[in-house]
């Protein structure tokens, strides 16, 4: 744009006619500041690319854990079941719950109850498979999305996560504090929705807390 400009403003100089001189400008100018220009054009356009990338990822990620935050997992989830034809194998959603975290608050502050949802954040993510989806549903809650998992394999990776979490080392002035959580899952056929695999995942969850906290109750969905 900015050459086309310029080129104009030459071109009124002869205004006499398109002589020589201003021929040749009108054909030299655009070529000169075209490269450069181009490259302006570009730099902006990468620019402006990663700034929409970031405010995506800071509008579907919990600031405190870095994982999903909850309404963006409910749409992931919800799009991924939606998608879903009859065929295709289904998968499994877990619901991972911090066993008696608020004692870990009252005890050691606030700060310090951050500092174990980091921790047990980063466990999980790293316990799970590539593709697993993992979201902070809220307070100490998380859930991870498993898709094509067999309640097999909903159940070993829901074992890695807690197992994952029970040989955390946090000791928060200098005072050893063990984690562990508590975790219901569900498997689930190509035609359920997010709000029923949540509540059957829920269900599971309050059995692992019922009897005995530290453990996994897992169910396979109709």
């Amino acid at each position: 744009m900015l050459s086309v400009i310029l080129t104009n403003m030459i071109m009124e100089t002869f205004s006499a006619g398109i002589n020589v001189q201003g021929l040749a400008v009108s054909i030299l100018m655009p070529l000169t500041l075209g490269g450069p220009m181009t490259w302006f054009l570009v730099l902006k356009h990468q620019q402006l690319r990663h700034a929409n990338d970031q405010l995506k990822h800071l509008a579907s990620t919990d600031w405190l854990t870095d994982c999903l935050n909850r309404g963006a997992f409910t749409g992931a989830v919800s799009r991924h079941l939606d998608r879903c034809a009859p065929r295709d194998p289904g998968g499994a959603l877990l619901i991972v719950d911090a066993d008696d975290f608020k004692s870990v608050n009252d005890r050691f502050g606030h700060d310090a109850g951050d500092e174990a949802l980091q921790l047990i954040a980063c466990a999980i993510r790293k316990a799970v498979r590539d593709n697993d989806l993992v979201g902070r549903l809220g307070g100490e809650e998380f859930g991870v999305f498993l898709a094509e998992a067999n309640v097999a394999t909903a159940d070993q990776v829901a074992e890695s996560i807690r197992h994952a979490i029970s040989v955390l080392v946090f000791a928060p002035g200098d005072t050893p504090c063990p984690l562990s959580v508590s975790i219901g899952g569900a498997t689930y056929a190509p035609g359920a929705t997010f709000a029923e695999l949540y509540r059957l995942a829920d269900q599971h969850l309050y059995e692992a807390k019922n009897t005995g906290r530290d453990r996994v109750a897992m169910m396979q969905a109709a």
